[in-house]
């Protein structure tokens, strides 16, 4: 799942969420340097992915994006379902999206302090051009798109790779479009059944 999913099934504290979103910045052994909680949170991540990743509906998902795309199904199904808790937000939650939304800027904001400039950097986009509520339309989701796919080049760029080629996943919206009614209905297949693995994780 995507940012918006990882947000929703936290635990209800700042600092669980931050974990949630760390784990996909802060890597390694400077995992240790954070506080328990935001740990606790990292590992609720951790233990999201896993499941998700093993799910027979994910796996029907992800053999749904062309060949042309197989390589990031992953990726593109976790933005997918993004956009289908967004667009369906009212079945899952108590509170409006746009309450959510505002309840997380309002805490990641008022914690910014304490966190490391990177990690501040992230958060301060994340606010500022409202990520959160952008999923629930197709233009937020090309948006996510072009945000994943510069980050994949500038790592190839990093690692010096010879055949280096900018990514352009924008254009793996069509997978979206095509099989929009598939993708929903697999997300409404297989997210409840995360919601349950996670809250039994969050009772330990």
């Amino acid at each position: 799942m995507n940012w918006l999913a990882h947000l929703f099934l936290s635990e209800l504290n700042v600092e669980s969420r931050l974990g949630n979103l760390l784990a996909d910045i802060v890597k390694g052994s400077s995992r240790q340097e954070l506080n328990l909680n935001i740990q606790r949170g990292i590992a609720c991540h951790l233990v999201i992915d896993k499941f998700t990743d093993s799910h027979i509906v994910v796996k029907r998902s992800k053999e749904r994006i062309d060949s042309d795309y197989r390589r990031f199904a992953g990726v593109l199904v976790d933005v997918f379902y993004d956009h289908f808790l967004a667009k369906n937000w009212s079945d899952y939650a108590n509170v409006s999206l746009d309450e959510f939304t505002a309840e997380i800027y309002k805490s990641f904001q008022a914690y910014q302090g304490q966190l490391p400039v990177v990690v501040n950097e992230v958060i301060t986009r994340v606010v500022n051009e409202d990520w959160l509520r952008a999923y629930r339309n197709l233009t937020g989701v090309e948006n996510t798109l072009a945000r994943i796919s510069k980050r994949l080049s500038m790592r190839c760029l990093r690692r010096a790779t010879p055949t280096h080629r900018p990514f352009i996943l924008t254009e793996a919206i069509g997978e979206l479009t095509t099989h929009y009614d598939e993708f929903e209905h697999d997300f409404r297949e297989f997210f409840p059944e995360l919601c349950s693995h996670v809250q039994n994780w969050c009772a330990t």
